[in-house]
Parts: structure tokens; C-alpha cells; sequence
């Protein structure tokens, strides 16, 4: 996991939820990790966090300088296939939200 951005506003967040199936966990997690790594090449990426529970519904949070950051990881050739993966392979269902964020404060020991 890279830790999010040290930035208090003015970059994008993209929430991906979701409720994966019991199938292909090895292929899950070797693509995870390789989107993982992936994205943190690409122009205009700031960080990632991710969280799933033992019911299999998890939470990824990417973080990105500008929308045109994110589309041009939408589009990437590697990112196409785990989509394509994940619809057909890894997941009962799935949401993607784009947002901006405005304001981020937090605690740190």
C-alpha cells in the first residue's frame, strides 16, 4: 500500500467498491499487486489505499493530480484487462466513484 497524498486539497480521488467472488484469488492478488505497482508509474498518481473484509467487500482508494491522470490510467492496456477480468472472473459486483478532494486533515502520532 502507498499511502495517500500529503496534500491538503485540489487532486481527485477515485473509490472503487467491491464484492469479489471465491474464484481465482491467486490471479486476484498477483493482478493487484501488479495494478499496484503499475499505477505508481503513471503520470499524475499520488497514492493508494486498499481494505477488504473477510466477506470479500473491499475498498480501494486511488489518489491522482488531475481527472486527465485518471483517464489515462483507464486506458492503459494492463488496467483494460483487470477490468475485463474482474467482470468476468472476480467480482459479484463492483462501483467506481471520481471525486475531488476539497479538504483532508487527520491525525498523525
Amino acid at each position: 500500500m502507498v499511502t495517500p497524498p500529503n496534500r491538503s486539497s485540489g487532486y481527485y480521488a477515485v473509490i472503487f467498491s467491491s464484492e469479489r467472488t471465491e474464484q481465482n484469488e491467486q490471479s486476484y492478488s498477483d493482478m493487484a499487486n501488479h495494478m499496484e505497482t503499475l499505477a505508481a508509474t503513471m503520470p499524475g498518481f499520488l497514492g493508494v489505499e486498499s481494505a477488504r473484509n473477510d466477506d470479500g467487500f473491499g475498498i480501494t482508494v486511488s489518489y491522482w493530480e488531475t481527472e486527465a491522470a485518471i483517464a489515462n490510467w483507464k486506458k492503459n492496456v494492463d488496467h483494460i484487462e483487470a477490468q475485463r477480468l474482474g467482470r468476468s472472473d472476480w467480482y459479484k459486483d463492483y462501483s467506481v466513484r471520481v471525486t475531488k478532494v476539497e479538504r483532508t486533515y487527520g491525525m498523525k502520532k
